[in-house]
């Protein structure tokens, strides 16, 4: 267990469905360093619980009685912020609210398991309990509603003259949809560019997180299909559990390759691809996200011309991602997450 968290890792499930509950608080406590020490059977009582209890985490289904899921993690978030783990069916109307739940401080998005009689049940067991304990670890802060937006005066000026960008590639992980949300809400539905997105989700969400995206922004968000031809203002992403990068004429390219240090979709994948197809013609925007995938795909876009924006660290869920390339001095601007899509639309006003 990673030293940094506490042991055992106190935890509150909140689920209506006894049988549901059950199972996943034997998948919890088949883990010695983790303790279930609530248990919710709608919104409401998991609030409580989180008050009263103080837990390290909150699983959170989506559909409850009472209240549920959604509103319960934004009462959680304002009230007594703690990192919460949506757990959810892949039923189009709970994929829709889980994105939402994300959007307003849920930390990631877990597919419900069905029980020992699946084959791979004990492999996504410990899938859930290293999820958990990952986003444990978060430091996750109060999230007010409608709060105002951050002053536009920490944005950074658009980097010099270059070759004009031909399309934008991002990557991001934990925090990602609700950035990705913010950014594509924002700009125009005109944007001149395809948009490609690697978004580390789990399995079986890309579809719904797209639709999601799509309802959300002027641009077509879709999921990518091998061998499209890339279009202005669409919205590319990664498939569920493959690559997404870019070959010559401007089409996309989906495969199951190996992942790249250990992520499919990954990032490092996707800006090394279009580095190679558009060089100086990249725009590379890396987002809030754990570990480092991206950063060597970034040394390679850099080297090719293409200009690379991070999100700042007082914006990022997790400046894990971002952090990194900031560190090895691949930025070219360093932003507020609410100076993101002003600077994009900034960099297309250069002239070459």
């Amino acid at each position: 267990m990673n030293a940094n968290l506490p042991n055992p890792l106190r935890v509150v499930v909140a689920e209506d469905s006894p049988t549901a509950r059950r199972l996943l608080v034997e998948i919890i406590r088949a883990d010695p360093s983790m303790e279930v020490v609530g248990e919710a059977r709608d919104g409401l009582e998991a609030v409580e619980l989180t008050q009263r209890l103080r837990p390290h985490l909150v699983t959170m289904d989506i559909q409850m009685p009472n209240m549920d899921g959604l509103e319960a993690t934004k009462r959680i978030m304002t009230e007594v912020p703690t990192p919460v783990v949506v757990v959810s069916t892949l039923v189009e109307r709970d994929i829709q609210t889980s994105m939402s739940a994300l959007r307003s401080g849920a930390l990631a998005v877990l597919q419900k398991l069905v029980g020992p009689e699946s084959p791979d049940f004990e492999r996504e067991s410990r899938h859930l309990r290293d999820t958990l304990k990952a986003m444990a670890a978060v430091k996750v802060v109060r999230h007010w509603p409608e709060r105002a937006s951050v002053p536009l005066s920490r944005r950074a000026p658009p980097v010099g003259s270059r070759a004009r960008p031909e399309v934008v590639a991002i990557a991001t992980s934990t925090g990602g949809p609700a950035a990705l949300h913010r950014i594509l809400s924002e700009l125009p539905k005109d944007f001149p560019l395809p948009i490609l997105v690697v978004q580390h989700i789990a399995l079986g969400f890309a579809e719904g997180m797209a639709s999601w995206l799509n309802s959300a922004t002027a641009l077509e968000v879709k999921v990518a299909s091998d061998g499209e031809t890339l279009k202005p203002g669409t919205v590319y992403l990664a498939p569920d559990d493959r690559h997404l990068g870019v070959v010559t004429e401007g089409r996309a390219h989906v495969s199951n390759t190996a992942p790249v240090g250990g992520f499919r979709p990954s990032g490092t994948h996707l800006f090394r691809s279009v580095a190679r197809t558009y060089g100086a013609g990249c725009v590379a925007l890396i987002l809030t996200g754990m570990g480092q995938d991206g950063l060597e795909g970034l040394r390679e876009l850099r080297q090719a011309g293409g200009r690379v924006l991070a999100q700042d660290e007082a914006t990022s869920v997790v400046f894990g991602m971002p952090g990194v390339v900031v560190a090895a001095g691949l930025a070219d601007a360093v932003l507020p997450l609410d100076a993101i899509a002003s600077h994009l639309k900034e960099l297309l006003t250069l002239k070459e």
